[in-house]
């Protein structure tokens, strides 16, 4: 699912009225009768409904919604935000459509502003996707009206003051509580920063041209089930362990040997065929009694990672959860490093090496597949002031280096070598616990030795990750969670795909 920019939401809206065709009114009046149709299964009768439309075709869309909740018998009072003198054609039409039926009020001073308490419904439709500066004057007196009132905020396609694809420091941007947009995602709703502004949000189909969709160019994707399908390899009658790939899993050090079982356990959760876990001594009985299912391998030394043993016989491998950082595991990873030319993946503690030598990062296999939280990303790339930056520095970064870089959150950014970042749609605020970014590198690490693509692994593992953590917080809720009930729902997320 392609995420577009204001520029290229409005080039394919024109798009789908030129080739559809249709008119814009009437393309109006389909996206507001899909919102309608979402808002009448949330929200009962019972609240009086306000609405706050601006002059242009988001107003337009608030006034074409008034009119449909109007007709299914919901209390409805609509204000217009007179922050222009120019109203759009088609907000001029709406706005005459529902005059004969609803009292329609304007606000031009904030001694207009009608009181507003927490039993208000109000829906804001000040102001659409196409605005490129910040709120000023009566429009953000109203916004900050709304803000203040503790009534729940449905915005029209894009909380107003929001910019889609760029960033704002406006004081004056609506906090909804719930956003539904049309058809397409937009960039500002997956950056956290933004999540004060979008809440929960929902898209909603209103026929945009497939055409039109398909031929915008975009480096931003979200993932979704679609994707998910083109990308998943089924398996063959004839098959055999030594289809999927022998991966070997460097883990552990003397009192985080529970991170090293993590990932094992998610790794052979996923479908590797052969696997083959190295710690350091004092790991040797928990392995071989916790997880039979792998071979071990111990290190010389008792308590950390000292070596790396012969690496030939892998497909691939994965460093770092639970690994520290003493001086002989950093000199192990520099060993490694030069030794091993195909794809790795590196997580925690791997990525604290990194960070502390950035010329290692020099050495790293093309195609490596790199997982760190915004810290440790920080560490590894820099500080930046925003999310937006920080986006920025991710596709550098993954250019520069020719890796994969997943950076983990709620929606999870896969920035891959060739300048693309992929979204990811699921998961859950229960998967912020320790453990989980050790389940996730098992899981792509068992992806990576399947022949999947380091682009694929990283994309199709997130995924699967997340939903296996939407089906645990299902039976066990949020703060239940432990990353032992990932491992654990991951059959459950990939019979869903039949795998």
């Amino acid at each position: 699912m392609k995420i577009l920019s204001a520029e290229q939401t409005k080039a394919l809206d024109a798009y789908t009225i030129s080739n559809e065709p249709v008119s814009s009114i009437d393309l109006m009046e389909r996206a507001s009768a899909s919102f309608v149709e979402w808002f009448i299964l949330q929200f009962t009768r019972d609240q009086p409904v306000l609405l706050f439309c601006g002059t242009g075709n988001n107003g337009g869309d608030g006034l074409a919604i008034a009119r449909m909740l109007h007709e299914k018998k919901y209390k409805v009072d609509v204000f217009i935000v007179t922050y222009s003198p120019n109203p759009s054609a088609d907000f001029t039409t709406n706005y005459e459509r529902l005059k004969p039926l609803v009292p329609i009020k304007s606000i031009h001073t904030p001694a207009d502003i009608p009181l507003l308490t927490e039993n208000n419904l109000l829906i804001d439709a000040i102001f659409g996707s196409g605005l490129n500066r910040s709120a000023e004057g009566i429009a953000a007196a109203v916004i900050d009206a709304l803000n203040k009132s503790k009534a729940i905020i449905v915005a029209v396609d894009i909380p107003s003051g929001l910019y889609v694809d760029t960033y704002s420091d406006s004081p004056h941007i609506v906090e909804a509580d719930y956003t539904l947009s049309f058809q397409l995602p937009k960039l500002s709703f997956l950056l956290p920063q933004n999540f004060k502004y979008v809440g929960e949000w929902h898209l909603t189909e209103i026929g945009l041209h497939p055409e039109g969709i398909q031929q915008a160019q975009t480096n931003y994707d979200f993932v979704d089930e679609a994707l998910i399908n083109k990308l998943i390899k089924k398996r063959g009658k004839y098959d055999h362990k030594g289809s999927f790939g022998h991966a070997l899993l460097i883990a552990g050090s003397y009192g985080k040997m529970g991170a090293a079982q993590l990932t094992v356990k998610a790794c052979l959760a996923t479908g590797v065929g052969l696997l083959t876990c190295y710690v350091p001594r004092c790991g040797y009985e928990i392995m071989q009694i916790a997880v039979p299912e792998a071979m071990t391998l111990t290190d010389p030394d008792e308590k950390v990672i000292s070596e790396i043993p012969a690496l030939e016989k892998f497909t691939t491998l994965g460093i770092g959860p639970g690994l520290g950082t003493e001086e002989a595991t950093v000199k192990a990873m520099n060993t490694l490093l030069r030794e091993y030319r195909s794809p790795v993946v590196i997580d925690a503690d791997g990525l604290n090496i990194l960070a502390k030598d950035k010329e290692l990062l020099n050495q790293l296999p093309a195609g490596s597949i790199l997982t760190p939280h915004p810290k440790e990303f920080e560490r590894l790339a820099g500080e930046t002031t925003n999310d937006y930056q920080r986006l920025e520095v991710l596709q550098k970064f993954a250019k520069e280096h020719q890796v994969v870089v997943v950076l983990k959150g709620a929606h999870s950014a896969i920035a891959t070598p060739s300048g693309e970042v992929y979204f990811n749609s699921t998961g859950n605020p229960g998967m912020a616990t320790g453990g989980t970014g050790d389940v996730l590198t098992g899981i792509i690490t068992s992806l990576l030795a399947q022949k999947y693509t380091p682009e694929e692994a990283a994309i199709v593992g997130v995924y699967f990750h997340g939903l296996a953590g939407d089906y645990a917080a299902e039976d066990n809720g949020f703060n239940a969670l432990t990353a032992s009930h990932i491992i654990s729902y991951l059959p459950q997320a990939f019979i869903q795909y039949n795998l």
